[in-house]
Order: structure tokens, then C-alpha cells, then sequence
């Protein structure tokens, strides 16, 4: 569950943080027993795959805020990196683009998820939980600040491609690379099929590799789990914040 800093500031201490995987569908009840079940430091939803509807993200947001536990969302598709912005008015405390393969959408993100003068995000829509206005004080200014300082910006590595770029795509304001762990998911499938010649030949050894990159940056590495009895294989690979499918 939340404690006094940001998401963001936890992942950039290397601080390890368990979240939980639910439908952008799930009720408060269900978020409830989840949250009995395992203090969970945050809830991950996906739109890329589930059917979601934005009004009901932002209620999402408002419950699990009032719960004491930040959301974040996986958007629909990389060429969507623009919107990034539009997603965080909504109430999220981070967004995650999908299946990037490139730099430029990379800095597309940045640009759209950070307020000026750190990026081009426009004013509006609803605070994320943990800002707090200050009485008297510009909250425009002040939330823009906030953001900047607390917003988590995730990019999913989902090829071979990407993760030998995965240096290039852990740029100064991308909080974390994302990754989806084999057997129990088929993100790199495609890719190991299509390059049989390739000296990795699982997702374990594409892991450990992209891992390796991110020594001597800001960038964490999240990693999609199927539960509690997987956290330990990862934490011990370097990963420090981890999506599990909670077991209620």
C-alpha cells in the first residue's frame, strides 16, 4: 500500500514493490478482497487486451485512491504514445506504452507525459491520488510540478528488437522497462519463433540481458508474474517491481 513518497520515488530507490493485475472492469468489493488478501503497493490494469471505458478508469482511480493505492494503466498501442497525457487526466498514477520498438516513440511519451518545461503535456483533467492542493497556492503549477516529480512512465520490451535497444529506450524520465515472464506468457513467442539463429533462446536469457543494460540508470525493470510463488526467481534476476495475479 501507498507510504509517504510517490510510486515514482520507490521505483527510483530500487525499492521492491508487488502490484496487482485486475480488470479495468473490477468492482470496488473485488478490489477490497484483493487488498485483505496482500497490501499490494499498486493496481496494474490493461486496456491493450480488456474492454475498458475511460469514465470508468476514472472511478477506478477515485476508489483505489480512497483505498490508499495508485493505478496504473497499459494502453491501447505504441503509435498511441501521444496520448499518454489524455490517459494520466484521467486519475492514473502511471501509464505504460506497449511493444515499443523505437526511440522515437520513446521520446514521444516523454514529450506527452511530462508537463512543461520537461515535456509538452497540456493542462487539465482529474489530479492522481497523492497530490494534495496546498491552500492559496496555483494548483495548476503545483500539480504540474507534482506530476513531474511523481508520474510513473513505463515502456513494454516485447521483441528481440527491443530488447537490444533496450539501453536507448532507458532514457531520463522512463521509470521502468516492462516485461511479461515466460512460460506463463507469450510476449517474446513471435520473436524466438521468427529468430530460431538467435543466441537467446528464452525469455529468462532476453531477461537477465535486458536487465544488464539498465546498470548505471534511472530505469527499473517490471516484470509480470503469475503469482507470489514466482517473486522470488525474479527479484533474485534484478527485477524490483513486480505484477502478480493476486490468488483471491
Amino acid at each position: 500500500m501507498a507510504s509517504g513518497r510517490s510510486l515514482k520515488e520507490r521505483v527510483q530507490a530500487g525499492e521492491v514493490l508487488i502490484g496487482a493485475f485486475l480488470p479495468p472492469t473490477v468492482t470496488r468489493e473485488r478490489l477490497e478482497q484483493v487488498l485483505k488478501f496482500h497490501p499490494y503497493d499498486f493496481i496494474h490494469v490493461d486496456s491493450q487486451h480488456l474492454p475498458f471505458s475511460e469514465e470508468r478508469i476514472a472511478g477506478l482511480c477515485c476508489e483505489a485512491g480512497e483505498l490508499g493505492v495508485p493505478v496504473i494503466l497499459r494502453i491501447k498501442h505504441p503509435r498511441n504514445a501521444y496520448l499518454v497525457g489524455a490517459y494520466a487526466d484521467l486519475g492514473v498514477s502511471g501509464v505504460e506504452v506497449p511493444q515499443v520498438e523505437s526511440e522515437e516513440t520513446a521520446l514521444e511519451a516523454l514529450d506527452y507525459f511530462y508537463y512543461p518545461p520537461q515535456g509538452r503535456r497540456s493542462s487539465g483533467g482529474t489530479w492522481s491520488f497523492g497530490f494534495t492542493p496546498a491552500p492559496g497556492k496555483n494548483h495548476r503549477v503545483e500539480y504540474a510540478e507534482w506530476w513531474n516529480r511523481s508520474g510513473l512512465l513505463m515502456l513494454q520490451v516485447e521483441s528481440l528488437e527491443a530488447i537490444t535497444m533496450a539501453r536507448r529506450l532507458a532514457k531520463l524520465g522512463v521509470d521502468c522497462l516492462s516485461w511479461g515472464a515466460a512460460p506463463h506468457s507469450a510476449d517474446l513467442a513471435f520473436s524466438l519463433e521468427n529468430n530460431p539463429w538467435h543466441p537467446f533462446k528464452s525469455d529468462d536469457d532476453c531477461l537477465r540481458y535486458t536487465i544488464q543494460q539498465l546498470e548505471g540508470t534511472s530505469t527499473r525493470m517490471f516484470v509480470r508474474i503469475d503469482g507470489p510463488q514466482e517473486r522470488e526467481k525474479y527479484i533474485g534476476m534484478g527485477a524490483t517491481v513486480l505484477r502478480e495475479n493476486p490468488p483471491v
